[in-house]
């Protein structure tokens, strides 16, 4: 019996924390760091993100992917008048990947969603 008393006493001693003197400066301290730590990280995050758009789009303009969409665009024009109007999903075949690339928009949408989802319930 005195082991149950002691260890409930143990418990209790270490379940409450000690208070000093300094703990709410303390507190500000580790607060303040952690607010550096997240501004610099957003810094970061945004500057890595600019730089990815820019070297994105120098890398679109350099291998003149706009003409050879506005190529694609007057050849899909060309193949829509020939196709049947009574299937509607046909134009995805005649896309130049076959209709891939949509499928893979439209998963990575699903992912998006999802992802902004949890997001929001976190939120709450």
């Amino acid at each position: 019996m005195a082991e149950l008393d002691f260890e409930r006493r143990l418990e209790r001693l270490f379940a409450e924390a000690p208070a000093f003197a300094d703990d709410d400066t303390f507190a500000e301290r580790v607060e303040r760091r952690l607010d550096r730590g997240w501004t610099a990280r957003r810094w970061l995050i945004g500057a890595a993100g600019l730089a990815g758009g820019l070297i994105g789009a120098s890398q679109l303009v350099v291998s003149s992917v706009f003409h050879r969409m506005a190529a694609v665009e007057g050849s899909a024009r060309a193949l829509s008048s020939g196709l049947p109007r009574t299937e509607p999903v046909q134009w995805i075949s005649t896309l130049p990947s076959g209709g891939v690339v949509v499928w893979i928009a439209i998963g990575v949408a699903v992912i998006l969603m999802g992802f902004v989802f949890t997001r929001v319930i976190e939120e709450i």
